[in-house]
């Protein structure tokens, strides 16, 4: 029994890496999924026969109350709320690692199992209060801003001190409860702590490195209870996490230092004002200047989720493209809110992925763009990035949408983006605005296709 159980977490984390591999491309993402999916579930099978359970009626019960909340989520969760299902994903799966670790204390404990049931209460309990802290600045039910005051720093020095001192403290005494009852207070408190100075702009990179977080409880856990494929599962997620984190960093122009010592929280403390006038456009004006292009960008960003504008922008695709012309979308790392965010969008809206193209491929095409649609973005596209040093993204790579011949900004006002920045983009002499909600204004451009 114990070959086939070992065999089974062999082949389970084949099917993780696999399925990994697979998530890697849009075309092949849903199968890469399953394939994961499948693994996790023989890799559950064979924990419980590994450890032996009998009584199966309460991990029967977990499995159809979990299905069914699983179900319901992906049917009635909106698009425009993924970004705060993923982190409450990050943070479900850190406080299912810390209740792990504390499961797996016992009274003769070595002092290597001790300081891995350490390192998955904390990092699981971080994890937990952070994803929720995301949560609530991506719902916005919470301000999303960076909450900031005197002393911060030596705050969060002192937790981080007291998680030292009590991680000792129970290491060396693992019979005293109070310890344990200190290191997962601390760990919970630092969570929020470490969450709260990070601005709206940054919840790409913190959702990210939270998902990291999960994957190192996870790992941290599976050496507490002496599993191999939970330690396989969590350091690939681990290391997955860190590598989108990397590249989440990379696209915002910030290092991963930063990141993991919480140094970037206010990307909005300074304002750049711009003067100048906004030039509107309306429906059938822009319908003259599309129905004569030959070369068309569309620069998705949050507004299209919000606006669930992704099916009338696929049939103003396809109505462009029967016009002759060419179509392509510009897919910036961190647009929306979560890392891939827009692609999951026109994944839904049945894009083709040949269409998608990265910042760094559709920024040298962009002086050949007759006109390029800017749909909701503000921040990915916003030239201060490259024009004014004082300004808080200074530096972070763009989409050059004012290279283009002509640009379209659909927004409903002239409200700053998430990151409280003005936009220069919204007065250049090329940019022309069409206020409205981004669903109707699409609308009604291809009504006058019709």
């Amino acid at each position: 029994m114990d070959t086939a159980i070992q065999f089974v977490y062999v082949l389970s984390a084949a099917l993780f890496v696999y399925g990994l591999k697979q998530l890697g491309s849009p075309a092949t993402a849903r199968r890469g999924n399953l394939v994961s999916s499948l693994g996790m579930l023989c890799a559950v099978v064979a924990a419980l026969l590994d450890q032996g359970i009998v009584e199966y009626q309460w991990i029967l019960a977990g499995f159809v109350v979990g299905g069914l909340l699983g179900a319901a989520a992906a049917r009635l969760v909106q698009m425009t709320a993924m970004p705060e299902m993923v982190a409450l994903f990050n943070g479900f799966g850190g406080m299912a690692s810390l209740l792990v670790g504390w499961a797996a204390l016992e009274g003769d404990a070595s002092t290597f199992s001790l300081i891995t049931i350490v390192l998955s209460i904390f990092i699981g309990g971080l994890t937990f209060t952070g994803s929720l802290v995301a949560y609530g600045k991506l719902s916005e039910t919470i301000g999303s801003g960076a909450v900031l005051f005197r002393g911060q720093q030596i705050v969060n020095s002192l937790l981080v001190a007291a998680m030292f001192g009590s991680a000792v403290m129970f290491v060396n005494e693992p019979g005293n409860a109070q310890w344990l009852y200190i290191l997962v207070g601390v760990a919970l408190l630092f969570g929020i702590m470490a969450v709260i100075p990070i601005g709206g702009a940054d919840m790409p990179v913190v959702i990210s490195l939270l998902n990291s977080y999960s994957g190192l409880a996870a790992c941290a856990a599976g050496f507490a209870i002496n599993n191999n494929i939970l330690i396989v599962a969590g350091s690939l997620v681990g290391a997955s996490g860190i590598v989108l984190t990397r590249i989440m960093c990379k696209a915002m122009n910030r290092s991963l230092a930063n990141v993991l010592f919480s140094g970037f929280g206010s990307v909005a403390t300074a304002t750049t004002k711009v003067s100048g006038e906004v030039k509107p456009i309306n429906v059938e004006d822009a319908y003259y200047v599309l129905e004569a292009a030959s070369n068309v960008a569309i620069v998705p960003g949050y507004g299209m989720a919000v606006a669930q504008a992704q099916h009338v922008v696929k049939e103003l695709q396809e109505l462009l493209e029967s016009n002759g012309c060419e179509v392509n979308y510009g897919i910036h790392p961190v647009a929306g809110r979560m890392p891939g965010h827009m692609n999951v969008l026109l994944a839904e809206a049945d894009v083709s992925y040949d269409l998608l193209m990265e910042m760094d491929d559709i920024n040298p095409r962009m002086e050949t763009v007759d006109v390029c649609i800017v749909i909701g973005a503000n921040d990915v596209v916003n030239p201060a990035a490259r024009e004014i040093e004082s300004s808080p993204i200074y530096g972070m790579p763009i989409i050059n949408v004012d290279h283009a011949r002509s640009v379209f900004v659909l927004k409903r006002s002239m409200a700053s983006g998430f990151a409280g920045i003005e936009n220069p983009l919204f007065y250049k002499d090329n940019t022309r605005m069409l206020f409205g909600d981004a669903k109707e204004s699409i609308g009604a451009l291809i009504r006058e296709f019709d």
